[in-house]
């Protein structure tokens, strides 16, 4: 086997660790969530209906693209920096801060450009906060523990837009007030992590330089082939994700017809119906999942089941496109992402290629995200605006997620 393996497992860490990283995780999850979902197609509707879905293409693709360097630049700046405070805890605040200040930036805007423009400095700033606080888990977690800090992080990435919708649509009234709160919720959600906790000494890697930077894009499928079938894998997976969920407010506007079922009610509300059964259905598989894993020591085969299952949900909205089918759908992609998100992680953490770029690898991997969010709603775009319309859409989401499922047992270096 080529892939590196971290040499000197770390001690245990304890459950208020695993809580607050958690419950940062939870705050940017949190944030992009609500923001993408709920308050951008909102104010993209309202500043261009007619072109609405394109509208919000651009918006999300371009903030998607953003994160595409921003992942591994602010991973590899973090592999690199020596402070007092550690090599981690300055961006995860940094991140905190400027994400709030973007967010009650995005409260004030009244344009395409100026929604563009937030969205993007919004992103980058989550990107800083999240892809340090998970290399602190390769840092500090030792394997048998991974897959529950994992499960626990997942609960909270899950449980975050269920809080923030709650807030956006029941407690709040529009995108100025929603936005102004999910500032005040990154803030207390974030920062207790990174201003609580403490790191362990450390070395930091050799001085930043973009040559090296832009090499370290690249990480050899020759030499690490269980690193490049994860990314591609996880890429496909997330994908199916970000089809389901781009357009979701409009599925419900268009296909489903939710404020002419539900008189006096709004999509908005319609939403967060759907992010609580996604929620509520994916809380105990992605427990189960992470406990399973840690304990038999196998990973593959919950990030399989959880592919599977989120291709199931994608393939119920392609034969109908009720408020019934929606809540079924729902729960299936809650439960299979849950499965996907808290095992995939533990498992990508023991195919890092080099201990001293675990927050750069894991930006790297993190780039089959930002793909996925840059190419699903273009491509979800394409498909809906076509003969074939959402049940086309969600199809093709199934068969990507079929695909991700069956690339993770070409994986060799984790069960």
């Amino acid at each position: 086997m080529s892939e590196v393996r971290i040499a000197v497992d770390p001690p245990r860490v304890s459950t208020g660790w695993m809580a607050l990283l958690a419950l940062a995780q939870m705050g940017v999850i949190m944030a992009a969530t609500v923001g993408g979902q709920i308050l951008l197609p909102s104010q993209v509707a309202a500043i261009d209906p007619v072109h609405k879905e394109a509208s919000l293409a651009v918006v999300l693709a371009v903030a998607a693209v953003c994160t595409i360097v921003a992942n591994p630049l602010f991973g590899a700046m973090s592999d690199r920096t020596s402070s007092r405070f550690g090599r981690r805890r300055p961006w995860i605040v940094g991140g905190a801060l400027t994400s709030a200040a973007a967010l009650a930036f995005l409260a004030f805007q009244d344009t395409i450009p100026g929604l563009v423009a937030g969205w993007a400095v919004a992103q980058l700033a989550f990107t800083a906060a999240l892809a340090t606080a998970i290399a602190t888990v390769p840092d500090q977690v030792p394997i048998l523990q991974r897959g529950r800090a994992s499960a626990l992080a997942g609960v909270g990435q899950l449980s975050g837009p269920l809080l923030g919708g709650v807030v956006a649509t029941v407690l709040l009234t529009g995108s100025r007030a929603a936005f102004l709160a999910m500032a005040v919720l990154v803030l207390t959600l974030i920062l207790p992590f990174g201003l609580l906790t403490r790191e362990p000494p450390a070395e930091p890697g050799p001085p930043f330089s973009w040559r090296g930077f832009a090499r370290g894009f690249w990480v050899s499928p020759r030499r690490h082939p269980d690193f490049a079938w994860a990314w591609l894998s996880r890429l496909l997976i997330t994908l199916t994700l970000a089809m389901g969920i781009g357009y979701l407010q409009y599925f419900l506007r268009d296909a489903v017809g939710y404020e002419r079922l539900f008189p006096g009610s709004t999509v908005e509300q319609g939403v967060v119906v759907l992010v609580a059964v996604f929620t509520l259905g994916s809380v105990l598989p992605t427990l189960a999942a992470g406990w399973w894993s840690d304990r038999s020591g196998r990973r593959r085969p919950a990030v399989f089941t959880g592919g599977l299952t989120m291709a199931a949900a994608a393939l119920v909205l392609t034969t109908t496109t009720g408020w019934t089918a929606a809540i079924v759908a729902a729960a299936l992609l809650g439960g299979g992402y849950g499965m996907f998100a808290a095992v995939d992680q533990a498992m990508v953490t023991q195919l890092l290629p080099a201990d001293a770029d675990r927050a750069k690898d894991l930006g790297l991997v993190s780039l089959s995200n930002s793909a996925s969010n840059t190419l699903g709603p273009v491509i979800a775009a394409a498909l809906v605006t076509s003969a074939g319309g959402y049940p086309l859409m969600y199809g093709v989401a199934a068969l990507f997620a079929v695909a991700g499922a069956c690339l993770v047992w070409r994986i060799r270096g984790v069960r």
